[in-house]
């Protein structure tokens, strides 16, 4: 199966999915006042999704592998926030082990993907090597890249 998108990652849905369910904790209760808490969450459950994106964008396993990093690095400070939210009483016990245990487990499957891409010899889109053209067909490219509007 060939992945295309940044869309078709699993640990990118399971990210997003998991902000959903952020937004929606953090709405609701004593914990829709914390602004500050509140916001300081969404941003870090926003963060893991968005650097898997970014990272797969890039277009090189080294530069998704440090975003993949750093997305990890957001799975933890939302779990310590969990632990805040916990202690004023902004989640339930049931509600805290839920989202602690999903992105504990997206930690692990942000950990499995960096391992794999570690000990991959690909390298990434962007290093693939485009098939040779004709003089023909690169003085028509040249021509369409000339004729575009700014």
């Amino acid at each position: 199966m060939s992945i295309d998108h940044f869309e078709d990652l699993e640990v990118w849905k399971e990210s997003r999915a998991l902000a959903a369910s952020v937004y929606k904790v953090t709405g609701e209760r004593g914990f829709a006042s914390d602004f500050g808490l509140r916001d300081q969450i969404r941003r870090a459950a926003v963060s893991v999704m968005s650097n898997i994106a970014e990272g797969f964008e890039r277009g090189g396993n080294a530069e998704f592998i440090q975003f993949l990093y750093i997305a990890k690095g957001s799975c933890g400070e939302v779990r310590s926030q969990l632990y805040v939210a916990k202690d004023q009483s902004y989640l339930s016990e049931k509600e805290f082990n839920e989202l602690f245990k999903s992105f504990k487990r997206l930690s692990v499957m942000l950990n499995n993907l960096i391992v794999y891409l570690k000990g991959s010899s690909l390298k990434g889109a962007k290093f693939k090597k485009a098939p040779p053209r004709t003089m023909r067909e690169e003085m028509e490219l040249l021509m369409k890249q000339m004729n575009k509007p700014s």
